[in-house]
């Protein structure tokens, strides 16, 4: 029996439904309103979805709140969640009650508890908190393989076998790493390397520049993954973003790597699709 093939045509239809809900919110009288809230190191995105889990609304911000995956700005990143959900609440004239929230793997008695205080603190139920990775799963449906969410500060793996969890591992290492080599590179200040790695026009440029650190990304995950007999890896997570990360992957790797057409927006929906309305005590 051929080996089922993953296409990514369901992930990458429900990214464009979300994309275009960003730009234009569908108002609606759902019964229920459900938000995932990703707290990035780079960005903090909120995903709203309707009774039936379809998107309906969705706002991200560039931050600086969270660095290699802790919170360091508590009050800053209430705020920016609190701006955010009222901003959607106004555009969708309703109140947003539930959310889920993720952590990056292997951090939960860590910061687990920060992010669920930042979730209530901006007026959410904080109804689940789980980690990024399995969270991009609830979109990417992968039986089997490795999903790796490479974020602004950090590097999530959780190997999957039968549908199942089997392994996460988290590393600190991700885009804040390749714009800090943009920033020495070209002699410009961070925050302005920052915005020139997002220009996709500027990543043909960036790629032979970038490729050591792309490198050492592949080998953390070969370490996580040695032994697991992992066929496929599958990149979500913003700095995924970056045109031709998957090729320098799969070679150093030896195993395929794929990738969505958005990868930024798979965590923060799969956070959403996890949200329920039975509140975490």
């Amino acid at each position: 029996m051929p080996k089922e093939e993953l296409t990514f045509d369901s992930c990458n239809e429900l990214v464009s439904q979300f994309e275009a809900v960003v730009k234009q919110p569908i108002k609606e009288s759902s019964s229920v309103y459900y938000t995932g809230v990703d707290l990035g190191t780079a960005c903090v995105v909120l995903a709203v979805l309707d009774e039936n889990y379809k998107p309906v609304a969705g706002a991200y911000r560039y931050a600086d709140v969270v660095r290699d995956g802790m919170v360091v700005d508590y009050i800053g990143a209430i705020r920016i969640v609190r701006e955010l959900k009222e901003e959607l609440e106004e555009k969708l004239d309703t109140e947003l009650i539930y959310a889920a929230a993720a952590i990056p793997p292997g951090t939960d008695t860590l910061d687990g508890g920060a992010i669920k205080n930042v979730v209530q603190g901006a007026g959410f139920e904080i109804t689940a908190l789980l980690d990024e990775p399995t969270a991009a799963n609830a979109v990417l449906k992968i039986k089997n393989g490795a999903v790796v969410d490479i974020g602004g500060g950090t590097t999530g793996i959780t190997i999957l076998k039968d549908g199942k969890v089997v392994y996460v591992a988290d590393e600190p290492t991700g885009g804040t790493h390749f714009s800090l080599v943009i920033s020495g590179a070209y002699h410009i200040p961070f925050s302005e390397a920052d915005v020139f790695k997002r220009k996709e026009e500027n990543h043909k440029e960036l790629l032979p520049l970038l490729k050591p650190v792309v490198e050492k990304v592949a080998s953390i995950i070969s370490s996580h993954i040695k032994g697991y007999d992992v066929e496929e890896i599958y990149l979500v997570g913003g700095t995924c973003c970056l045109t031709g990360i998957e090729t320098i992957i799969e070679k150093q790797t030896g195993i395929r790597t794929r990738k969505p057409e958005n990868p930024m927006f798979v965590t923060p929906l799969g956070i959403a699709f996890s949200c329920n309305q039975e509140v975490m005590e």
